[in-house]
């Protein structure tokens, strides 16, 4: 399906339940989903979803994820008070990866950052970049 929209002219519109169908999860039946802050357009984190947190995510509006650790589901915010409201969902053009474009409450990582994304390599180096901050 995904290949077939290579060439469609904007403003096309699909079938939300044909689409979903046609996602390419892996073979344990999630995909990676990317949290990235709506204003700022900080990548705040990485998560898994499969349909069900896909369609629990878009009937409630907060992020539904999938915990590959706790094999569970997990809403981001449910014991951080850190909510993730979903604003718009993308789906990248092989349906392998979708992007959650949402207003974040807080912060998005385990460790009090606000990203996931704190460490950088430069040459040879790892450096953190943000300090953790009190909840």
């Amino acid at each position: 399906m995904f290949d077939q929209l290579e060439t469609t002219d904007k403003g096309t519109q699909i079938d939300l339940k044909g689409v979903l169908s046609s996602l390419n999860f892996n073979k344990d039946g999630l995909i990676p989903a990317i949290a990235q802050d709506v204003e700022s357009k900080q990548v705040l984190m990485l998560a898994w979803m499969d349909l069900t947190a896909i369609q629990t995510t878009l009937k409630e509006g907060n992020v539904c994820y999938w915990s590959r650790s706790r094999n569970t589901y997990w809403r981001k915010g449910e014991t951080s008070n850190h909510f993730q409201r979903l604003v718009e969902m993308r789906i990248d053009c092989d349906g392998d990866t979708l992007l959650l474009l949402v207003e974040q409450d807080g912060l998005a990582c385990h460790t009090n950052r606000r990203s996931c994304f704190y460490l950088t390599v430069t040459g040879q180096k790892l450096i953190v970049t943000e300090s953790p901050q009190i909840a």
